[in-house]
């Protein structure tokens, strides 16, 4: 208040808000920005993380086209306010899609469970409960999802990183169990479920197992994110091996985010979910009234529409059958559009990004929707400004946004960026 008159000395001539500065721009989102003023007919966009067809379509999945036949010609519908938890079907399923329908913690009411406004909604309900109830230091990936440090700071939390890629962009587990052993008892450890992002680059099963016991010994409160079990490998029991270990072998107790956004395709609905498993049924009950109490003056309750589709499709056998045979589908074309890339790049002789590479081999042995190429900062803005392919600058690139019409063509721009003009 005393800025705004110290500033503004004539009544009625500025704004109050005027000295509040411009925000920089999302390094994710900005990307699609950039990419809807570019007019250019060749450009691509593989910034942000939504499926496309191999047209470069947005995909709008068939099992959801017919859950909202269902839902529109069912005039007992309404659209009434939900519950601070959620839809009462959906959290019933979503805990079963991500620990197994056949969970002990599932069957025994162990799971504290809340509808959240997707992944990014669930970790900060997560955040602020840490915060409340045991705060600690955040050790996130390095990299990791850009969000993932703001999330937790904003609940008044201090992040760390620890060691994840390896200079040969695949997993650096030494300096992973290094770091997170030298881990204060009782620190956050934020792991991705599947499909790493940025990096696609996934412990193995033996890895998981070693991680397991760091978790344990250091006592951490333990945040498995998961935003694409099942479109990772096609495969939703596969997608959540990690978590799944840590709950029934190991018996820990962990937080569990899920987004629909990706492998149902409702990016713009923003349905997800918070699950946090513990020892008894009891302690549960008190999770979820915590949950609800942090929610409530947050957003108040969490949408419907969304809700009732994913718990319709889960519901029918038929849907539900579709649903994983289109998850199949988005997978492997993701998959084939790797394969396709790493082709191009061989046919032209295009040498790898940087001399501590031997190939291009690194993309198709990461797994998800991103890859991450190795490209510096520099030919990642080449690859804008002068060929019209727009990615986030770490060279990490939305492989949804590769298609064969445009594979070829990217292959030749990265070339161009990684030997120049002269030597294509």
């Amino acid at each position: 208040h005393n800025l705004f008159v110290m500033s503004c000395p004539a009544a009625g001539t500025c704004s109050r808000w005027g000295s509040v500065p411009m925000a920089p721009a999302d390094p994710i989102l900005g990307v699609a920005v950039a990419f809807n003023a570019d007019p250019s007919p060749k450009k691509i966009n593989l910034g942000i993380g939504a499926y496309r067809t191999s047209e470069g379509k947005p995909l709008v999945l068939k099992c959801i086209r017919a859950a909202e036949q269902k839902i529109v010609s069912d005039p007992t519908l309404n659209k009434e306010y939900l519950p601070v938890q959620g839809f009462e079907p959906f959290l019933k399923q979503t805990a079963q899609v991500i620990f197994g329908a056949d969970s002990p913690l599932v069957k025994e009411e162990k799971i504290a469970v809340v509808q959240t406004l997707s992944g990014t909604g669930a970790l900060r309900v997560a955040a602020e409960f840490i915060a409340l109830y045991c705060p600690g230091v955040v050790y996130i990936s390095d990299p990791s999802w850009g969000n993932h440090h703001t999330i937790f700071r904003k609940a008044g939390l201090q992040t760390k990183t620890y060691r994840y890629l390896s200079p040969t962009m695949g997993l650096d587990i030494q300096g992973l169990l290094e770091d997170l052993s030298a881990a204060p008892v009782g620190s956050i450890f934020v792991l991705h479920t599947v499909a790493h992002n940025p990096t696609g680059v996934d412990p193995t099963r033996d890895q998981w197992k070693q991680i397991a016991e760091v978790c344990e010994a250091r006592k951490a409160v333990i945040v498995f994110d998961t935003a694409y079990q099942g479109y990772a490998s096609g495969d939703l029991d596969n997608d959540a091996w990690s978590l799944r270990y840590f709950a029934h072998e190991k018996k820990l107790e962990l937080m569990v985010t899920q987004s629909y956004s990706k492998n149902f395709g409702l990016y713009g609905e923003r349905i997800g979910a918070l699950n946090i498993a513990v020892k008894d049924k009891a302690t549960a009950v008190k999770i979820r009234s915590q949950l609800n109490g942090i929610i409530r003056p947050m957003y108040s309750n969490p949408q419907l529409h969304g809700a009732r589709l994913v718990a319709t499709v889960l519901a029918d056998p038929a849907l539900r059958k579709l649903w994983e045979k289109e998850l199949k589908e988005m997978s492997n074309r993701i998959v084939d559009m790797r394969a396709a890339l790493v082709g191009a790049l061989g046919e032209i002789g295009c040498p790898p990004p940087g001399a501590k590479f031997s190939s291009w081999n690194h993309i198709t042995s990461q797994i998800g929707m991103f890859a991450y190429t190795g490209l510096s900062e520099k030919q990642c803005d080449l690859l804008t400004s002068k060929h019209h392919v727009y990615c986030t600058r770490n060279g990490r690139f939305s492989m949804a946004g590769v298609n064969p019409s445009n594979v070829k063509y990217l292959a030749a721009a990265i070339k161009d960026v990684v030997v120049g003009p002269a030597k294509l």
